[in-house]
This record gives structure tokens, sequence and C-alpha cells, in this order.
């Protein structure tokens, strides 16, 4: 005796929504090498930058913020402890916001096409900020009296003379998209699973602005801004309400006509259920 077994599809939709990859890896590609030529062209304000900067600094003062060198001292007592942090900012910040978006994009649609919108409004925010406000680093700024850790201790991604470096815009400190999209990257993996230890990658942003204010990168004020924006950007992007309801694992494919064995399963999932023509059987019987 065979029984018709159904379990909830609540992923088919989901998965119904995952956009054409090609299009997609244009689309992001597309996005990315966009912003990294706007950057590029907010390169050469070097003046204005360290104007900026003073600036900066001194509100910070003034809003009695902790100081960036204290995050520093502590890593810099430990040598293998700041070439980490250093290795830290150079190497994960990239592929750690494409792995997540890769993840998302095949395993949660819905939150893929959400947090690529969210991760774009972002750094499309950034940008226009990058041009408006050019800002050196502290690690440039004489009255922090910081050190550049990534050219002292290395690994660095920066060239040893800030006003040329072909590679990056050293002047583009405000707001930290290290910290962005690392918040982005966190919020975006809590909301799309429901793993009891989701919220520990909350430690992703967290060490991320360890590490950007302990090298000297980025000022507190940065990282405040760029999470302001994406306060922003989260509330005019609402989560699909499709996407709300997202099930601790993916259900099991289910093949029309499989086989539930034993009472205890039939009598779960249908408890009052009776073969066809038991009825009849028995009021035969009567």
């Amino acid at each position: 005796m065979t029984y018709a077994r159904t379990e909830p599809t609540d992923q088919e939709p989901d998965i119904r929504a995952r956009p054409p990859l090609v299009r997609e890896f244009l689309l992001v590609a597309g996005l990315f090498l966009a912003y990294k030529f706007g950057r590029r062209a907010a390169n050469g304000h070097v003046e204005e930058a360290f104007r900026n900067a003073g600036n900066v600094w001194d509100l910070e003062r003034a809003l009695h913020l902790p100081g960036e060198g204290a995050v520093q001292g502590v890593l810099l007592h430990s040598q293998p402890l700041i070439h980490a942090a250093n290795t830290y900012y150079a190497t994960v910040h990239f592929p750690a916001t494409v792995l997540f978006l890769v993840w998302l994009y095949w395993r949660r649609p819905l939150h893929y096409l959400w947090s690529r919108r969210i991760l774009a409004v972002l750094t499309g925010g950034a940008l226009v900020l990058h041009l408006l406000f050019p800002l050196a680093p502290p690690r440039m700024l004489p009255a922090a009296g910081l050190v550049d850790t990534g050219q002292v201790y290395g690994p660095t991604v920066y060239g040893a003379t800030p006003a040329t470096d072909t590679m990056a815009n050293q002047f583009a400190a405000m707001p930290s998209l290290h910290v962005g999209w690392a918040v982005m990257v966190a919020v975006g993996l809590i909301v799309a699973t429901r793993s009891r230890w989701r919220w520990l990658w909350l430690l992703h942003p967290a060490i991320t602005l360890l590490v950007v204010v302990g090298t000297a990168n980025h000022y507190w004020l940065d990282a405040i801004v760029v999470v302001a924006l994406l306060a922003v950007a989260l509330a005019a992007l609402r989560l699909p309400r499709a996407a709300r309801n997202v099930p601790a694992h993916l259900p099991r494919a289910v093949v029309p006509g499989s086989e539930v064995r034993g009472p205890s399963a039939a009598g779960a999932a249908h408890p009052a259920r009776t073969p066809v023509g038991a009825g009849a059987g028995a009021g035969a019987g009567r």
C-alpha cells in the first residue's frame, strides 16, 4: 500500500526568482568598474583632502569620540597581530562580499536581488561623498600621530606616494565601504538564514571596524557615516514579502507516489487515514 507524500515548497518561488547568471555577472562587474573609475576620477584634491581631515579630526575630539590611537596602540603591542590586521584589511573585504553574493544567488535568490540593490545604492552614495568630500586617512594626518601600519609592517594595498598612486584613490576615506559592505554582509546573512548561530556574522563588521581604525585607514566618523547611509538604503528598499519567511533548511525533493513506510510516519501525517475499500468491507460484514 502506498501513499502520496507532500511537503511544503516554500523555496520554489525563491528559486524561480533567480536571475540569469551571465546578466548578473555583467551587471555586478559593470557597477564595480563604474565605482572604481569614479573613485579614481575623484583623485587629486590633495589640499582639500588634508583640510577636511583636520576638520574631521577636530570634530571627533569635540564629540569626545575615542581616539583612533587607542585601537592602534593595542595592535602595535604584537607584530603578528598588526600583520594580521593589515592582511584582513587587504584580503577579506572584497572576497567576503563576493562570496556573500554568490551564496545568496544560489540559495536565496530573492535575498540576493535585495542585497545587490542595497549594495549598489550604498556604493553609489559612497562615491558621491568621495567626489564631494575628499578626505585624507588618519595615517596621513600629522596631528593624529598614527603609524601607517601597512607601509611599516605590511602587507599594504596602497602605493608609498599617495598623490601619485595609480591603483587607488587614497583620499577617499569618507565613508568606509570596508565597514559598510561588512555590515551589509552580516545583515544579509542574518536575514536570509535561521540558524541559532547566525548572529555570529556580526563579528565580521566588528572586526572590520577595529581593523580599519587600528591600521589608521579610517576615522570613526567614516564608519558612522556609512552605517547611516546603509540605514537609509535599508529603509528605502524593503525586503520582498516573499523572502521574509525563510525555512531553516531547504525542503527535501519529493517524488509523487513515493512511499511512506511504517505506521508512525503514516499516522503522524494522517492520523485518521484508512485504506481505500476498507470502509466498504467493514460495512459488508455488519
